[in-house]
């Protein structure tokens, strides 16, 4: 069965990159949208979120900080 998938794979090389080529660039292009957003929550979501934390908390009117 494995020699005549191989057989079937070197006859036919659009064949075997149809099968193998399109999952492996689906993984790659996932995992690089992973990435990509992963990197824009931690380098800018985070900080500006972090920055109004501190404003609010810093400029809060009425000097109360025990909520």
């Amino acid at each position: 069965m494995i020699k005549a998938l191989l057989r079937l794979f070197a006859l036919r090389p659009f064949f075997t990159m149809a099968i193998l080529g399109i999952p492996v660039a689906l993984l790659i292009a996932v995992g690089l949208v992973t990435i990509f957003a992963l990197k824009f929550v931690v380098f800018i979501v985070l900080p500006i979120v972090f920055v109004v934390w501190l404003m609010r908390r810093l400029f809060r009117p009425g000097g109360s900080t025990a909520t």
